[in-house]
């Protein structure tokens, strides 16, 4: 009698690979980086200046962006303002310095992280895994659903819009994760660590003061005076907490 063959095996769900883009004109670096992430199953694009990276993440839109910040020709920080017109994938900006300034720079034109060289790969790619593992929704109290309030402030978490007495006011991801788990407990003081833990998630592991540099980001663009604010309140020694409007 002839053994029945078993059925083949269902085939795995065909999910759509995380695409990278390593930009640097370190040739070594950008190798050293793309094997990393190539390990972890991401598909990765590389370019060595910045008119290349624009054109490529025009070309294959990226999920996230390792960018460093002095590039020839069109450096990071112009590159990360073009990339914000026309996508939201996260960025983490490499710097050779560790002042503070260059760290505000890039940031200011939306970047997610920032590393300073020299850096461990296996933490760069441990902050991308945490950056694509976030939660879209970061809180899980009732209010999520409905649009949010704070005097002209309209918050929606469904569409991830923010409005400002009419007008839409564009936030990055981050930028928007902040004030989202800022305004589902408007009575609650949150500390950086929390804020970190809501917007990040768990796994993050950096400078802190991060949150800072977001929030002033936010204000700016919401038009809040830090030393009067209306939206988002400092309080001291503890961290921040939702105005009134």
């Amino acid at each position: 009698m002839r053994a029945t063959q078993p059925d083949p095996a269902p085939a795995a769900p065909d999910r759509r690979r995380v695409r990278a883009l390593v930009v640097d004109d370190e040739a070594s670096l950008v190798t050293v980086v793309a094997g990393y992430l190539q390990r972890e199953g991401y598909t990765v694009d590389t370019a060595a200046d910045g008119e290349a990276a624009l054109a490529t993440a025009r070309r294959t839109p990226p999920d996230v962006v390792v960018l460093d910040l002095m590039l020839p020709g069109v450096d990071g920080v112009e590159v990360c303002r073009q990339l914000r017109t026309f996508t939201d994938a996260y960025i983490i900006m490499l710097t050779a310095r560790s002042e503070e300034v260059d760290k505000l720079i890039g940031l200011s034109v939306g970047a997610d992280d920032y590393l300073t060289k020299p850096f461990s790969p296996r933490e760069l790619v441990a902050r991308v895994k945490v950056m694509l593992r976030r939660p879209r929704v970061t809180l899980t109290e009732g209010g999520q659903g409905a649009v949010r309030r704070f005097g002209g402030l309209a918050i929606d978490p469904q569409s991830r819009e923010v409005n400002l007495d009419g007008a839409v006011v564009e936030l990055t991801r981050t930028e928007f994760d902040i004030l989202d788990a800022l305004s589902v407990r408007p009575r609650l003081a949150f500390t950086r660590a929390q804020l970190i833990a809501h917007a990040w998630g768990e796994g993050w592991v950096g400078d802190e003061h991060l949150v800072d540099i977001h929030i002033g980001h936010i204000r700016r663009k919401l038009g809040d005076d830090p030393n009067n604010p209306r939206y988002i309140l400092t309080v001291r020694g503890v961290g921040y907490r939702m105005g009134t409007g």
